[in-house]
């Protein structure tokens, strides 16, 4: 169990001291997690009624704070040593100072996190936040065109289970100050300007275009919708020829190639009206998205998953849509696959480069496996697997011995939930255990055995 730090608290229970704790990561450089259900010295206590809870969590979150945090803190449940606890996962915000709304903004309302203590901002603090905050955020651009339909966005919600109430432009904050639609709006609106263009080139440079497609003019959400499966389209063509049969295998990895275009249009610099592209080459897919780093975030904390959302507006709303799952996981999940010089990062730009021959790990010892083992799994199995059990099974192979609190940790999601990924993957002959509790995982090559 980790101690408190500058990026961990740990709480037994709700209390009335939430919001202040949540404010104090919000004005931090890094962000950091709540977990309910574990004293101050790392005890697990469990919390009970954790559905109830997380409702209450979300509802005090979006009407204590101000500005809105909505789109930069994420609730999930996760079981640890038997009990059921709460993890609040919160990124640093981009319009600093938040502060307690019934306080404002003074030293009595706003925070920061001072290794793991949270300590009030003197009122110099807060002045200099305030000069520094982002005004051109996409959120507070009024939309030239006031005239907007959101047929598209209702029906992805209904989808979902959820509906949109009369007053939802409000709710998802797609309205400025003086109440207009705003930017985000328009992005999500049901006809619009913006279009993503994904192109297809024959060679290695962009001299021979070969197929050239645009997607939008509508509802961000469904271009976002029309690029995945297009590229869904183009990652079946590789084929892998066993003394069995024939089988399809996919150029890029899936979960990677999801992940990078779905932080490429969310994390994209909509402010000079670029859209994100999409270029597929003989050798390569690339993917690039308008805006460097966003403000206070270096390359390295890049990498780790440390999460400024430049678009906290849609950030939110893909959240709620299930197209993202936790916040700063993307980046990780994506170099569990490929290596971090698959990315190019300028002032104006980050560009994501993926070969089409994935990378996979060096053999491990103990019963390691190689290349040929994860790509029979795989190429066998893949039309069986979910994208999780890829994932677990991706991990296995690059540490045969590792453990479910290890994956657990990995993935944020509860160890009893890795064994279900787990048990699935033995049942359907992709791995199996040798050794007992101190041996290993063997992946299983359907050709072979």
């Amino acid at each position: 169990m980790m101690s408190e730090s500058n990026r961990i608290e740990y709480e037994e229970k709700l209390t009335d001291d939430l919001e202040r704790e949540v404010v104090a990561f919000l004005n931090s450089r890094e962000g950091g997690y709540i977990y309910l259900g574990i004293s101050a010295k790392g005890e697990v206590k469990g919390i009970r009624h954790s559905d109830e809870i997380q409702l209450k969590i979300k509802d005090r979150l979006k009407n204590n704070i101000q500005p809105s945090c909505l789109g930069l803190f994420d609730i999930v449940s996760e079981e640890l040593e038997g009990h059921e606890i709460i993890k609040i996962i919160i990124a640093a915000g981009l319009e600093k100072p938040y502060f307690l709304r019934k306080f404002g903004m003074s030293p009595k309302g706003s925070f920061m996190r001072v290794g793991s203590a949270t300590e009030p901002l003197n009122q110099r603090q807060i002045e200099d936040f305030f000069s520094k905050r982002i005004r051109n955020s996409i959120s507070k651009i009024k939309s030239n065109k006031q005239e907007l339909s959101f047929e598209q966005l209702k029906i992805y919600y209904e989808e979902k289970g959820l509906k949109l109430n009369k007053n939802f432009a409000q709710n998802l904050e797609l309205l400025t100050e003086d109440g207009h639609f705003n930017y985000v709006a328009y992005l999500l609106s049901d006809v619009n300007g913006n279009s993503i263009k994904l192109a297809i080139y024959k060679g290695i440079d962009r001299i021979d275009l070969i197929e050239n497609n645009e997607y939008g003019y509508c509802s961000l959400i469904k271009a976002a919708k029309q690029v995945l499966d297009k590229l869904a389209v183009e990652n079946k063509i590789s084929t892998k020829i066993t003394s069995k049969e024939r089988k399809n295998r996919p150029l890029w990895d899936s979960i990677a190639i999801r992940e990078a275009v779905i932080n490429a249009i969310i994390h994209n610099d909509y402010a000079n009206e670029v859209p994100p592209k999409f270029e597929i080459f003989d050798d390569r897919i690339e993917i690039t998205s308008k805006g460097g780093l966003p403000a206070g975030i270096n390359k390295n904390e890049f990498f780790e998953g440390i999460s400024i959302p430049r678009n906290k507006e849609l950030m939110r709303i893909f959240k709620d849509l299930d197209m993202v799952e936790q916040l700063g996981s993307g980046i990780p999940r994506i170099l569990r696959i490929y290596p971090k010089n698959c990315f190019k990062i300028s002032e104006n730009y980050i560009r994501m480069s993926f070969h089409k021959k994935i990378s996979e790990s060096n053999s491990n010892t103990d019963g390691g496996q190689d290349d040929n083992v994860i790509g029979g799994v795989i190429g066998g199995a893949i039309e069986e697997l979910t994208d999780r059990q890829i994932e677990v099974l991706k991990a296995i192979h690059e540490n045969n011995k590792v453990t479910y609190k290890a994956l657990s940790q990995s993935f944020g999601i509860a160890e009893s939930a890795v064994s279900k990924h787990i048990d699935a993957l033995k049942e359907k002959g992709v791995i199996r255990r040798e050794g007992g509790t101190r041996g290993f995982w063997r992946l299983i090559n359907p050709d072979n055995n």
